[in-house]
């Protein structure tokens, strides 16, 4: 086991800046802290969905995403550093198969919504594509401080990972608004509706 946080608050980020995990410091402006906050907000939106109460396949899912996205947050933190594996991201898609073939095909736009834990879902589906975007932007920043070999610094799977999740959260969020109940409570978008005058 590495080492474990002693003191919360150490005082040395008072100027703005943080320590990475190599121990170089940063601004916290910096796009690898930004995305590091975008994947902590993301996992705080997913220990709030499954606080809700989730059919158990979904929570013992949801809770292994979780402990992927410490692993996806320790290689930003730490640059060079390989913790996510391809198996993790093998295990997104074959989830994301797995619900996906037991929904109907979809025929509408569905808006986010309908029971509390599915537009709970939609909320880590969306905060999900943030921290892709705030990854992308880490490695168009490694590759335009370093030359040709910095996109190695940032391997393919983070994003590959983050890209799976969101789509299987709205899979899952359409899962959510099915289970334990006959009638579907989606909600789908009306592209006929009258604007009001």
């Amino acid at each position: 086991m590495g080492l474990r946080l002693t003191a919360i608050s150490t005082r040395t980020g008072d100027a703005g800046t943080t320590g990475l995990g190599d121990g170089s410091r940063c601004l916290k402006s910096a796009a690898r802290i930004q995305a590091l906050g975008e994947v902590d907000e993301l996992n705080s939106h997913l220990g709030l969905l499954r606080s809700m109460g989730l059919p158990p396949a979904i929570d013992a899912l949801l809770s292994q995403v979780q402990h992927d996205l410490f692993d996806l947050g320790g290689e930003l933190s730490v640059p060079g550093m390989t913790l996510l594996k391809p198996e993790q991201v093998a295990a997104l898609d074959d989830a994301l198969k797995d619900y996906n073939a037991k929904l109907p095909p979809l025929a509408e736009f569905i808006l986010p919504g309908g029971t509390q834990t599915a537009s709970q879902a939609h909320v880590c589906r969306t905060v999900a594509r943030r921290a892709e975007r705030a990854v992308v932007a880490v490695s168009c920043e490694v590759a335009q401080a370093g030359g040709e070999q910095a996109p190695t610094l940032l391997r393919a799977e983070l994003l590959q990972y983050l890209n799976r999740l969101s789509d299987l959260l709205f899979v899952l969020a359409r899962t959510l608004n099915r289970a334990g109940d006959a009638a579907s409570t989606e909600v789908y978008w009306n592209h006929q509706r009258q604007p009001k005058a």
